[in-house]
């Protein structure tokens, strides 16, 4: 097997930051690390050096960044001078591969600039006409800035439907599918914890999320079911207006906000105290909560979007079931969900197997050798 010298960019890194992305790219890092050079390129989340080194991972802090969000978004000022600082620290380093993940979208251009020529652009969604639903006409430079990465030569998607996303809207080269995965092992290391649950979210508190529609079908739920027991991992900008909105439903007790979980076993030790797991995120590129969830042997209740691709995770009735958007529907999938979890647990867990890091990081070297 040849050696390569790696480098991933994006903007936030794991372990400071853990979304689905970060998770991504640090699970593939760590792996890739055993045969070859790997880099991380991302906003500075420690202190000390710009260049620190672990896991066997060279990472490169560009700049320091307080809050990532302005009014419950993603901020433009930090991509955009992360962005100008990539141009100056790589400016001469020579990589046999720079796996750039699209969004936030300038950095690629950074790369353009350097004129590297060895850029694989990893989508984890694509947003298309939906710039304009979220930012009106303002959206029109986030489309054209988003389609300008079409430009580029070689492309990964993470999901199936990003991958048709982008053909649809006009793509012309090849999309290498290689999904996210899990740590299989990993998971059937963690016991249970001790706050046990009926109904479970873990995520951003974001709006596209939609715990608030999460809360409002739990409160459909009390009459039937007034004891339930439901928990929300994560933190975010609506963390205070969810806790408020549970309050003003009358289920404050019956449900937990834990708040953002340091150690990632404590958020599958979650996972296998609880029976379900509610996802009812409008907008998701892949979902990896929903693969460990499964692999933690729980059935997942998620919502028919277009822009969800976690519904194209699940096999209806088998490892859970796909709500329509409306409250009530999703109050009578997550309660029969509950009723069926125990049958419904094997399933869950063998469809999540398919997912294995080892499998996906044997595919991605594949694909990078082959340039």
């Amino acid at each position: 097997m040849e050696s390569l010298r790696i480098a991933f960019v994006y903007d936030v890194i794991y372990p400071w930051v853990k979304g689905g992305v970060e998770k991504r790219i640090y699970e593939l890092a760590v792996r890739l690390a055993r045969f070859h050079e790997v880099h991380v390129y991302g906003y500075k989340h420690w202190e000390g050096k710009d260049e620190i080194e672990r896991d066997g991972i060279h990472y490169h802090g560009t700049v320091r960044v307080g809050n990532l969000y302005s009014g419950g978004r993603r901020s433009i000022l930090p991509p955009l001078l992360h962005s100008l600082s990539l141009v100056s620290r790589l400016k001469g380093e020579r990589f046999d591969v720079i796996d750039c993940q699209a969004s936030p979208y300038l950095p690629a251009y950074s790369l353009r600039v350097l004129k590297e020529e060895n850029v694989f652009i990893t989508w984890h969604e694509f947003w298309g006409d939906y710039w304009l639903d979220y930012l009106g006409w303002a959206g029109l430079i986030g489309r054209a800035t988003e389609r300008g990465l079409f430009s580029f030569e070689r492309h990964i998607s993470v999901s199936q439907k990003t991958r048709l996303d982008l053909l649809n809207a006009g793509l012309r080269k090849p999309v290498y599918l290689v999904p996210n995965g899990i740590d299989i092992a990993l998971i059937r290391s963690v016991k249970p914890s001790s706050l046990e649950s009926d109904f479970l979210f873990v995520g951003r508190l974001i709006p596209e999320k939609g715990v608030d529609f999460f809360l409002r079908s739990l409160a459909l739920l009390r009459r039937e079911f007034p004891d339930f027991r439901a928990v929300i991992a994560g933190d975010g900008p609506e963390r205070r207006k969810l806790e408020s909105l549970a309050r003003e439903l009358g289920i404050g007790d019956n449900v937990t906000f834990t708040g953002f979980l340091k150690d990632y076993r404590d958020v599958i030790a979650l996972m296998k105290a609880s029976r379900v797991f509610a996802f009812p995120s409008r907008r998701e590129g892949f979902g990896i909560v929903v693969i460990e969830a499964m692999a933690s042997g729980l059935p997942v209740v998620t919502v028919n979007h277009n822009m969800n691709a976690s519904k194209n995770l699940i096999v209806e009735g088998k490892n859970g079931f796909i709500s329509a958007i409306n409250e009530k529907d999703f109050a009578e999938k997550i309660l029969i969900a509950l009723e069926k979890s125990r049958k419904m647990r094997s399933t869950a867990i063998n469809i999540a197997t398919k997912y294995e890091w080892e499998r996906i990081v044997k595919k991605l070297e594949r694909y990078y050798q082959g340039f």
